[in-house]
């Protein structure tokens, strides 16, 4: 079985290293969405071991995974597994994504940081997270308790019929849009989280949150 990690990167020079050395035990390869960085996100990946691909100019999250997902398909990927470049995931709980497709029968895997310790999840991140919940649920009808993880899993199967269409942060909602729409078989695991002075300071705030919602209920009037 070809494991590929799908890590999107966009200024993660101090980080993006450690994550890929972390990531490499567990998986086949390890693909970075270098997404128009200026810093030395590219280099620090190749040198840990990653294959690179880069964005010329930055495209958003949701276009960077896009571009992984197919990177990680063109590869061979029989189950592909996307999390962040910031350091928050752990890449040691990837098996555990793996043994979910494998056991449960389903093609799609959410990490849950609410089915988790909720002691180390700030605040602010419960609040974010839960009104996420709710719009995407009035929006696209599926339930989750962390519709904004990045931490998930794919089978082959399931990540060929994904369509994403949007580019920036709405894509964490948009996956379950697609496993709604498509009917993709899904189970949520507890996954543990680490926030960071680094990490916090990469996370959304009010604005991008409000202007993700309206892109997200542009894209439910579109479909």
């Amino acid at each position: 079985m070809k494991i590929v990690a799908v890590i999107p990167a966009y200024n993660e020079e101090p980080v993006v290293g450690s994550v890929v050395l972390a990531a490499r035990p567990f998986v086949s390869e390890v693909v970075v969405i270098n997404d128009g960085s200026n810093d030395r996100t590219a280099e620090r990946a190749l040198e840990a071991g990653a294959v690179v691909y880069t964005h010329v100019i930055n495209r958003g999250l949701g276009a960077s995974l896009a571009t992984g997902i197919a990177a990680a398909l063109n590869r061979g990927a029989d189950v592909l597994v996307t999390l962040d470049a910031d350091g928050q995931h752990d890449p040691a709980e990837i098996p555990k994504f793996v043994e979910a497709i494998e056991s449960r029968g389903v093609d799609a895997v959410i990490g849950s940081r609410l089915l988790a310790s909720k002691e180390h999840m700030p605040l602010r991140r419960r609040l974010y997270n839960y009104v996420g919940n709710v719009l995407t649920y009035l929006l696209f009808g599926i339930w989750t308790t962390d519709s904004q993880s990045g931490f998930r899993a794919f089978s082959r199967t399931g990540a060929k019929r994904l369509e994403l269409r949007t580019n920036r942060m709405e894509v964490s909602s948009e996956f379950l849009k697609e496993i709604h729409d498509k009917r993709i078989a899904f189970c949520e695991i507890p996954c543990s989280v680490r926030y960071t002075d680094y990490s916090m300071a990469k996370g959304n705030n009010f604005f991008v949150g409000v202007a993700t919602a309206g892109k997200l209920i542009l894209r439910r009037l579109m479909s």
